[in-house]
């Protein structure tokens, strides 16, 4: 029997310190609360795990490095960005970031869409009936309308 030996890639397991520090000055890591935690998939690819708060501590962002790419996840594992530059990678992971309040904003506008649509189709016609009614029935106060 013959044996054939493979060559192994070598793996490039660890974040340099420039691509952390790239992460770091743009995603803001540590900020509010937010924990960061580094890791190696199965294949020996760097990831960098963005934390959300204590307790849960979910994971809110992945960032991998797989070959020369770099690869933007959500915490559900969709994919949000790949590109080769690291800049451009962490650029989108801060506006992923802040993006998640949105959701906020529009229910805010729905529910003062809502207040302004009642007073003006329910409110406001009670508001003239009424002058009509106090002028019908009540005409000596109709003066001080």
């Amino acid at each position: 029997m013959n044996v054939i030996a493979f060559q192994r890639k070598p793996l490039q397991a660890a974040w340099s310190e420039t691509e952390l520090v790239t992460l770091a000055d743009t995603i803001n890591l540590g900020h509010r609360g937010r924990e960061w935690e580094t890791g190696i998939t199965e294949n020996g690819d760097a990831q960098l795990y963005l934390l959300g708060p204590q307790p849960e501590q979910a994971c809110e962002l992945c960032v991998s490095r797989v070959g020369g790419r770099y690869i933007l996840e959500d915490g559900t594992g969709r994919l949000l960005f790949e590109h080769r530059s690291l800049p451009l990678v962490a650029a989108h992971a801060r506006t992923a970031l802040r993006g998640t309040r949105w959701w906020l904003v529009a229910r805010i506008v729905m529910v003062w869409c809502t207040i302004r649509h009642m007073l003006h189709d329910e409110i406001e016609p009670l508001m003239t009936e009424g002058e009509e009614l106090l002028v019908h029935f009540a005409p000596q106060l109709a003066a001080f309308v």
